[in-house]
């Protein structure tokens, strides 16, 4: 199977079940497979968080896959990095990376295991979209994130509104919730697939 016609096949995944057996399925393949499609998104929210966040913070990887994000924390710098995913093959590669202090299998989208206020930032890329994790999952992001944390993600403008995550991303900005820092400039984070765009956000909570 190609990549490009691999990650159609996981994105294709109908419950939280399928996902999960398709990514254990993919784990050993996943990053040659990305490597190969010239994949930048880790990179890009990595760098969007350091702006933003000391190297010294407590970081939740929410979507960590096999780490990619990880490790690109780690040559910037960061030392305090969580890992969930809904896949343990996955995590079993994130491991072997040595960028995380810990790792658990967590679903997004549901309630998350760690105490309020437990992390001082969060990232998350190619999470936050159609068939993967929910716009609901953000409730329990902004939660476990501690107050004036900084929340980076990436997401396709495409999804943006039809996913539901545009009324989402407005009402907890109404509740006050979080504010928004940045939205990043659309930019193409897969070499071999120039019609897909994707942008980085940045949000500091609020409560």
């Amino acid at each position: 199977m190609a990549e490009n016609q691999r990650i159609q096949w996981v994105y294709s995944s109908k419950t939280n079940s399928e996902l999960e057996e398709r990514y254990d399925e993919w784990a050993a393949e996943y990053d040659k497979d990305l490597g190969d499609l010239g994949w930048t998104g880790p990179r890009a929210a990595a760098e969007a968080l350091a702006r933003f966040a000391k190297a010294d913070a407590k970081v939740l990887d929410a979507g960590a896959g096999t780490g990619l994000v990880g490790v690109e924390l780690k040559k910037l710098g960061f030392k305090h990095i969580t890992a969930i995913d809904i896949s343990t093959g996955m995590l079993n590669v994130a491991k072997e990376t040595g960028a995380y202090e810990d790792l658990k299998r967590e679903v997004l989208g549901s309630e998350l295991s760690y105490a309020t206020d437990s992390f001082d930032a969060v990232i998350s890329v190619g999470t936050l979209t159609i068939g993967h994790a929910p716009p609901e999952s953000l409730d329990e992001l902004i939660r476990v994130t501690k107050p004036g944390g900084k929340i980076v993600f990436s997401m396709r403008p495409d999804h943006f509104e039809p996913s539901g995550f545009k009324a989402k991303q407005e009402a907890l900005e109404a509740a006050h919730k979080w504010k928004l820092v940045e939205r990043g400039k659309a930019f193409h984070p897969i070499a071999l697939e120039p019609d897909v765009e994707h942008e980085v956000w940045v949000y500091e909570v609020l409560s």
